[in-house]
């Protein structure tokens, strides 16, 4: 990138490191993240539908090839895998999450952290995921659905609003913040037509300011994840100085990890400390460039606990819809929302008042006419466990005929609806009569090319 500001900057801070460190092959990295909600990484390794091979950034990622047109695969609809640049895959797998926390990514969509966080947490605790843009909102909303997470709730806002309704709530924050995307250069040139050191410094006040409302988040004895895709040192090493400097009650730790490079002093400015605990990966270390940083928060003991929740009484047709298709969700909690009704989790759901909520739970569909009308969410999430399905294989023609949009024979299914599945994976759902099941497959969704 000869003549741009950052490359000047770069080469003045690196010295001859410079060209070892952003010298990388010519083709752009791609990679899948598989989900373990629906299958354990290793299991995808040994059967993926396409070559794979293990990515050095995430246990559960893998790099697959540039021919591979993974988006369309049936796997990938049916939420077994996550399409993510190799190295974006890495900030999740550090947080160290495990079921029954509560954890929060406050900049989520479109979603490929937050499914990794759901992964981690199994179906048990609570994951907030919060994206400020309501269409990138919908587009994080639809990749939960897709990837089957039961225990989520999606809102749409600005941080400080969930620091004001959730104070000391979280186990972890994860903080994926706006930048100014300088690691995306090779993958996306018009990131570097759009930069410059007026959007550095626009990027870093605006991460300062994410920062702050996640350490009023986080809970005493939690800790934040922080990354970006940048290698600005405003927006990295000075941002996480800057920010320890006025948050004294949390500390930087070492991010255990052996790939990549230790974070730099040279670039922590006004406000030094050990930025060789933070990491860095740049292209020569086979992704397009991450900054990560782990910050614990001082304290424990107990947490504050919001007021719950109230659940909703779930009309009749609901009830009856569950207990024909679905009867282990029979006693599960239910919410009213946007005219239906959402099955939440077991997990207490702390009061939303206050905040802009997309979905809480899994939306599982509306009364229409005395009867009951399914969501493709709900299948998405319990499918697998539908009493009533039509059970199909990754290379059965039926496959492809479904996700084209198109009514399939029916072989196992019986009258009524039914969850479509590949594989034992949800493909949604269908209503079958008579040996056929007619699709119900969401037109956005549909194979279409």
């Amino acid at each position: 990138m000869p003549g741009t500001e950052f490359e000047a900057r770069e080469r003045a801070l690196l010295g001859d490191r410079f060209d070892e460190l952003y010298a990388s092959p010519p083709q752009v990295f791609r990679g899948v993240t598989v989900n373990a909600l629906r299958m354990q990484p290793q299991a995808f390794g040994a059967s993926a539908p396409f070559s794979v091979t293990p990515s050095p950034f995430c246990a559960s990622s893998y790099l697959i090839g540039e021919d591979v047109r993974a988006g369309l695969d049936a796997y990938h609809h049916a939420g077994v895998y996550y399409v993510q640049e190799p190295s974006a895959a890495a900030p999740a797998a550090l947080a160290g999450v495990v079921p029954g926390m509560r954890v929060l990514d406050m900049c989520a969509a479109p979603g490929g952290k937050s499914s990794q966080l759901a992964a981690a947490l199994g179906g048990e605790g609570i994951l907030f995921s919060n994206e400020y843009e309501p269409r990138r909102a919908q587009v994080l909303k639809s990749n939960l659905e897709r990837m089957g997470v039961t225990n989520a709730v999606v809102t749409c806002g600005d941080t400080a609003k969930l620091a004001a309704a959730l104070p000391e709530y979280f186990d972890v924050v994860l903080v994926d913040a706006p930048c100014s995307g300088e690691g995306m250069f090779r993958k996306e040139p018009q990131a570097l037509d759009r930069h410059s050191q007026v959007l550095v410094e626009q990027c870093a006040a605006l991460g300062a300011q994410i920062l702050d409302n996640a350490a009023a988040c986080c809970a005493p004895g939690g800790r934040i994840v922080f990354s970006t895709c940048t290698f600005a040192p405003e927006e990295d090493e000075g941002q996480v100085g800057a920010f320890l400097a006025r948050h004294p009650e949390f500390e930087a730790v070492p991010v255990a990890v052996s790939f990549g490079s230790p974070g730099e002093s040279a670039r922590c400015g006004a406000h030094p400390f050990d930025a060789s605990v933070t990491r860095r990966i740049y292209p020569c270390h086979g992704g397009e460039g991450h900054f990560m940083a782990l910050l614990q928060k001082s304290g424990g003991g107990s947490r504050l606990e919001p007021r719950g929740c109230k659940p909703a009484k779930p009309p009749r047709e609901l009830t009856a819809f569950l207990k024909q298709c679905f009867p282990h969700l029979t006693d599960a909690p239910v919410i009213e929302a946007g005219g239906g009704y959402n099955i939440l989790p077991r997990y207490p759901v702390p009061n939303l008042s206050g905040l802009s909520v997309v979905r809480a739970g899994v939306p599982a569909g509306s009364v229409v006419k005395g009867r009951f009308e399914p969501d493709h969410a709900l299948f998405m999430a319990y499918g697998a466990q539908c009493s009533n399905s039509e059970r199909l294989t990754h290379d059965d023609i039926r496959t492809a005929s479904w996700l084209r949009g198109e009514p399939i024979a029916a072989q196992t299914a019986g009258d009524g609806f039914a969850a479509v599945l590949v594989d034992g994976f949800p493909l949604g759902f269908g209503k079958c009569s008579q040996g056929v099941v007619k699709n119900r497959y969401p037109k956005g969704l549909r194979n279409l090319k």
